[in-house]
């Protein structure tokens, strides 16, 4: 018995015949498509990231690579290794220290996946992995901006985001920024294409990685709260989403709480290790007005400068124009970071996955002439990159 299949030539005059299926070269063109702009953008920012960090280097200093693993990196790499603390950690004094326990598994885990797969040493699998979640976040990235704003603007935020940022150098390190943004944008993505299940799944992955994920949660609950608003009724899908997004987090300090015997345990070890705690931006307006005040130090300076700016652009986005989980999530970094008493030389790291900030110079931009774009991106991409460079060889403090 055969299957009754319209074809063409029986198909009555109305019928629209099927479009045929692509060829194989046509799916690669449409991948390569796809792929190029953050390919291309990966490519050209990290070769003048480490060019520019390498000529500012001493011949006498740290290698690059040295460079690279240096802070927070080491610990990651060390958490790969060695796992992790199994109780508080103290001075010769007594006093209760910070350890490894502050920081959370995800990168870690990828470090170690990039080991046992490439048999590399452990602090390049650390700094590979951080390069591979770069790439894929820019493409993320890309192709949320490109269904929010448009493949121009789409382009230009992935130049600023990967080269302009004043530290978007920390992208190539053995950080977990990378893959912190790569996760969450994947997060937004999914949920904008109303893929509810991996939108789930991906925030859960991002409380694992961060603990600003809860800015991630909250954009995946407004996202699946407009859809229910407009389907006008519940469906279980974004709701489970939710319920997945909101578990990452908690479930890492329930653990490190279990470990140690204290519920309140990462935020003990935090508070010990780097005075981190919410205080509503106590330490960062004292930060501000004693910088502006006094003006002393080009990096104290510069910072409060950059953070400023960064917080005036994160309120021009805040018009009916802006998808609202993006602007959840970007605002929330925005505010998890400044609320809190962490280093305040560290924030313009912890606020580059934020990307709002980024949207209104890149329409900006891409409404602005191919030749005025290239030069104002170019100009931007370099002083990123050497302002990332002189953080990580002048400045003496973390970042």
């Amino acid at each position: 018995m055969t299957a009754l299949v319209p074809d063409s030539s029986t198909a009555g005059p109305g019928a629209i015949p099927a479009p045929p299926e692509p060829s194989a070269r046509q799916r690669a063109k449409r991948i390569f498509r796809f792929l190029l702009p953050a390919c291309a953008v990966y490519a050209v920012t990290t070769a003048l990231h480490l060019l520019i960090l390498s000529a500012m280097s001493d011949a006498d200093g740290p290698g690059l690579r040295k460079r690279l693993l240096a802070w927070d990196g080491n610990l990651y790499v060390g958490i790969a290794q060695d796992g992790y603390a199994h109780a508080y950690s103290y001075n010769d004094d007594g006093s209760l220290t910070g350890n490894n326990l502050a920081f959370f598994p995800l990168f870690p885990m990828l470090i170690r996946a990039v080991h046992a797969v490439t048999w590399l040493d452990w602090g390049t699998s650390g700094i590979v992995a951080a390069h591979l979640a770069l790439l894929a976040a820019l493409i993320v990235v890309h192709r949320l901006l490109a269904r929010l704003h448009g493949e121009r603007t789409a382009l230009c935020a992935i130049v600023l985001l990967a080269g302009a940022q004043p530290m978007a150098l920390s992208f190539l390190m053995s950080y977990s920024e990378s893959l912190f943004l790569a996760l969450a944008a994947g997060t937004l993505l999914a949920a904008h294409r109303k893929a509810w299940l991996t939108a789930g799944t991906l925030a859960l992955l991002t409380g694992l990685t961060r603990p600003a994920a809860a800015a991630v949660a909250a954009a995946l609950a407004v996202a699946a709260l407009l859809h229910l608003l407009r389907e006008r009724r519940i469906t279980p899908r974004p709701v489970a989403a939710v319920v997945l997004g909101c578990l990452g987090t908690p479930l890492y300090l329930w653990w490190v709480g279990q470990r140690i015997g204290e519920s309140d345990a990462w935020f003990r070890i935090q508070e010990a290790g780097w005075g981190t705690h919410w205080d509503n931006g106590a330490a960062f307006l004292d930060f501000l007005g004693e910088t502006l005040h006094r003006g002393e130090g080009w990096v104290s300076v510069s910072t409060a400068v950059l953070l400023l700016a960064l917080g005036c652009a994160t309120v021009l986005t805040w018009h009916r124009g802006t998808w609202p989980p993006l602007l959840v999530h970007g605002t929330g970094i925005v505010v998890l970071t400044l609320a809190q008493s962490n280093y305040s030389h560290s924030k313009l790291r912890l606020l580059i996955p934020a990307v709002l900030f980024l949207v209104p110079a890149a329409r900006a931009l891409a409404a602005a002439r191919t030749r005025t774009a290239v030069t104002v991106l170019c100009a931007a991409t370099l002083f990123g990159c050497w302002y990332g460079a002189f953080m990580l060889t002048v400045w003496k403090y973390a970042i």
